[in-house]
């Protein structure tokens, strides 16, 4: 198996391809296919294959045979280990080499290479640690092309401060393309690429005085982040349709399988730190912290409703990643939400990457800390929450 395959194939475990019909499919040709178990049928000698795109291969087994399961990410077959057809299980990554039929609908098996399920949510949680613990987030403020030089103006306790990131030739950058929606679905840039205005993601170190960033990987893209009133909810399309807060336009919310639905709780700002109350409040608390004990503060600032407020420490970015996850059923006509998506191609249709209800303390924070007229609406041009996570 060329490297050049293999890298190709556990590259896309994670990657959604743009649905095609089956023949045209980029995850089979015509000695090969790659994509997720679905079902294994030992007696029967067979398996089925489901790729990104949707299309399903039935993959024949045979004497001959061979299994082998790679570490994610590896690419050196040095490294596979030998395994049997039984301890394939529905869920895993797959790469078979054989000659497809013509209408890529079967494929009896030479070889097959796996990637665990298991081994495959073991490095997901291990990436999603290493964002959380050395995670910046922020908008880009300026760029120095000169220098090569990234200024994101991020939240601390003490309020925005701007950050500085230089961007080597060891720096892995990628970005959003318009209408996608996964964290992996980030695309090999450059600096070139960068506007100012977009949120940026990186993870790497901070200097000691906390004044610039060197940085292992940067993500970034153009998003759009939108308030409104839910006016319907379609659970069967994934359709919902929002009255637009600043706009005062109607716009429609795709919510697809890869749209993460998450809801503040009912006593988001009752707890301590919310109105009346001490530092420390800001919904449920990070896993590992003890029910009913003190919740930690949000990373690079204290928690919402503490001092500082949403001008402050307020990292929204982080308290959505605690909050419980909801579904389309959740949401009723006539609540707030908080959606953020990347601009696409129609303004009046977006995609939800991150959609948020319950947002209405948070819009109020916002309004109190900005100003002007109690019936303005707030300005969540500040919100970066479009980027999420691995």
């Amino acid at each position: 198996m060329k490297k050049a395959f293999i890298v190709f194939a556990f590259a896309l475990f994670a990657l959604s391809a743009p649905a095609h019909a089956q023949t045209n499919d980029p995850a089979i040709t015509d000695t090969r296919v790659f994509g997720k178990v679905t079902e294994v049928n030992g007696p029967a000698g067979r398996m089925t294959v489901k790729t990104d795109a949707g299309s399903v291969v039935i993959v024949g087994v045979n004497d001959k045979t061979t299994y082998e399961r790679m570490p994610p990410g590896e690419t050196d077959r040095a490294k596979a280990v030998q395994i049997a057809f039984t301890d394939i299980m529905a869920g895993d990554g797959v790469y078979v080499r054989g000659y497809v039929a013509a209408d890529r609908k079967s494929v009896p098996a030479q070889r097959v290479t796996v990637v665990a399920q298991s081994d495959i949510a073991k490095k997901q949680e291990k990436e999603r640690g290493e964002w959380r613990q050395r995670g910046l987030s922020g908008i880009v403020e300026s760029l120095n092309p000169q220098t090569k030089e990234i200024t994101v103006k991020t939240r601390t306790a003490e309020g925005p401060k701007p950050i500085v990131i230089p961007v080597t030739d060891k720096v892995k950058m990628r970005r959003y393309a318009p209408d996608s929606v996964k964290f992996s679905d980030a695309k090999k840039s450059s600096f070139d690429d960068l506007k100012v205005g977009d949120q940026l993601r990186a993870k790497g170190d901070k200097s000691a005085d906390g004044a610039r960033f060197t940085a292992d990987e940067i993500v970034t893209g153009a998003f759009r982040t939108i308030g409104g009133s839910v006016t319907s909810v379609d659970a069967a399309t994934g359709e919902i349709k929002i009255s637009d807060m600043q706009s005062k336009q109607p716009l429609t919310v795709v919510v697809s399988k890869d749209s993460t639905i998450k809801r503040i709780p009912a006593d988001f700002m009752k707890g301590p730190g919310g109105p009346g109350g001490g530092p420390g409040a800001g919904g449920p608390p990070p896993q590992g912290a003890a029910a009913g004990g003190p919740r930690p503060a949000a990373a690079g600032g204290p928690a919402p409703g503490g001092p500082g407020g949403p001008g402050g420490g307020f990292d929204i970015q982080r308290v959505i990643e605690n909050l419980p996850v909801a579904t389309l059923a959740d949401l009723k006509p006539g609540e707030m939400i908080l959606i953020s998506s990347t601009a696409g191609a129609d303004p009046s249709r977006v995609t939800a990457i991150i959609l948020v209800a319950g947002v209405e303390p948070v819009f109020q924070m916002l309004q109190a800390s900005q100003g002007g007229p109690a019936n303005r609406p707030p300005n969540l041009g500040t919100i970066n929450i479009g980027i999420g996570g691995p």
